[in-house]
């Protein structure tokens, strides 16, 4: 391809928009979906009478599906195309969602979950990769923010849906809901999408590379699934479990240093300092900011007893934020760089998560509002610039296998976020209730959710403590991000600079 003319490095043309846009629609079914069946969990497990225990495997099948198919996610878009690979993958999302709908039993919905999660898996890589290559490396920073945008409004926004989905309908509609969407983002897709071709050299399937690398994502997501639902990291089976994840990482970091180019993901492609470094914020970024999101709606709905559809709109001006600063964080990262814009980012995290320190059973909600407001304006010039900047040097034959390494390690960061922000939050709960003489039951957030109503004016203090320790734990985790910040790019390329050539689908 010829290099972009000096106002097309400049803008975003349409085409680069219009595909954003198509592959937001596939995504904000998923990122939606997410939140909408955590916020259901309850409702599900009395409709299909089912412990609760039993039917956190909804979530967690879920989870442990989408590790085993983010690693094959490069290799078959390499293989079969980009356009095909999307496709197959929003199709197979859809159809496991219209078969949660129909579910006669809590096994036949976590069977079905995990269909689902085999193509939810394949999206958030997918996606980046073809926005990578539909934009070059002078309009990462515009073209990752649309993408952002589901991303970071799907858990503001998932709980007020499946709050009012459970509570005017039946749970069939919080998986009903995807099949018109699903069916939208594939005809869109087949409309809009380029049809890129596969590689010739995409090579035969690294099966071992595979079992290994999927091996050990699974081990390492479902020991902090684990870590999550007991309240912390003191279960020998949880550390059996991390453990063989990091023992299954050092082995596929052996192999793939002895395979090379040929294995599902090279590791070699950290040698890149930007990627390396971007990588590393990138997993910073989901501890510090998706474990906090895990936080908020919990402290509205236990803290201060709003139902899912309140807590969710209490969370909406984080998301209004989140989208002030996608629209000039994107546009400045390609202009000045991300190591600009990303500590000023994480600046406005900060300040917008220590009100949350300090919160009382009856800290004032216009208060909260701004303070959320702030942080989601630091979500979203922090998150997007750092996976720009991780794409930045690389070159176009190696997107697609470097998009599900990024994807790999936002979910473990997420999930280690979360299991470090209930540990900290459960077991501070349980500190200020032996200190009151209060026998606590339960474990992780069940300990929370098991307080009974006539107790909550009670315990209510003591929980509102728990969580602004809980949020100075994310405040610190947040802070840490400033380090790899540090080897950013902080210069963007001068207006009229001829650009490397736009890698193309």
């Amino acid at each position: 391809m010829t290099n972009p003319s000096p106002m097309s490095a400049d803008k975003l043309d349409r085409s680069v928009i219009v595909t954003g846009l198509v592959i937001v629609a596939g995504m904000i079914m998923v990122v939606l979906d997410t939140t909408i069946v955590n916020v259901a969990l309850d409702s599900l497990s009395q409709e299909l009478d089912a412990t609760l225990s039993t039917t956190q495997w909804v979530v967690t099948g879920y989870l442990l599906a989408v590790a085993l198919v983010i690693p094959i996610t490069g290799w078959a878009m390499d293989r079969f195309g980009p356009k095909a690979t999307w496709i197959a993958a929003v199709t197979m999302f859809t159809i496991g969602s219209a078969l949660c709908a129909t579910a006669w039993s809590i096994e036949a919905l976590i069977v079905f979950r995990i269909i689902q999660g085999l193509g939810g898996g394949m999206l958030l890589p997918g996606g980046q990769a073809i926005i990578a290559k539909a934009a070059g490396p002078q309009r990462l920073g515009r073209a990752m923010s649309i993408i952002g945008v589901p991303m970071l409004l799907g858990p503001v926004f998932g709980p007020v849906i499946g709050g009012a989905l459970i509570e005017y309908t039946s749970w069939h509609w919080i998986f009903l809901v995807n099949v018109p969407v699903g069916i939208l983002a594939v005809a869109l897709a087949v409309w809009k999408l380029p049809s890129g071709g596969s590689l010739d050299d995409a090579g035969r399937l690294d099966y071992r590379g595979l079992a290994l690398l999927s091996g050990s994502l699974v081990c390492l997501l479902y020991g902090l699934s684990l870590a999550s639902s007991r309240g912390g990291f003191g279960d020998w089976t949880v550390w059996a479990w991390l453990a063989g994840g990091a023992a299954g990482l050092a082995l596929y970091t052996w192999h793939s240093l002895s395979k090379g180019p040929s294995s599902i993901i090279d590791v070699r492609l950290l040698k890149d300092r930007l990627f390396a470094s971007g990588t590393i914020a990138v997993f910073l970024v989901a501890i510090g900011m998706f474990g906090g999101m895990l936080l908020l709606p919990l402290y509205y709905q236990t803290a201060r007893g709003e139902g899912a559809l309140a807590a969710g709109l209490l969370l909406a001006p984080q998301g209004l934020g989140a989208i002030v600063a996608m629209v000039i964080g994107g546009r400045l990262t390609d202009r000045i760089g991300a190591g600009w814009v990303v500590p000023v980012g994480v600046t406005l995290a900060l300040i917008g998560t220590l009100p949350f320190t300090q919160v009382a059973a009856d800290t004032s909600y216009v208060w909260l509002s701004v303070a959320l407001f702030v942080r989601g304006m630091g979500l979203g010039a922090v998150m997007m610039p750092t996976i720009a900047a991780a794409y930045t040097n690389l070159p176009e034959h190696v997107v697609s296998r470097a998009a599900p390494t990024l994807s790999a390690i936002q979910q473990v960061g997420a999930s280690l976020g979360s299991a470090l922000l209930v540990t900290a939050l459960t077991q501070r709960f349980t500190h200020n209730l032996t200190d009151h003489g209060i026998a606590p039951s339960g474990g992780g957030t069940d300990q929370i959710s098991s307080v009974p109503p006539e107790a909550m004016s009670t315990v209510s203090p003591l929980l509102s403590d728990a969580f602004g320790f809980a949020f100075w734990v994310a405040f610190a985790l947040t802070a840490v991000i400033f380090i790899p910040a540090m080897f950013l790019p902080r210069h963007g390329k001068a207006r009229g600079q001829s650009a490397p050539a736009a890698p193309g689908l």
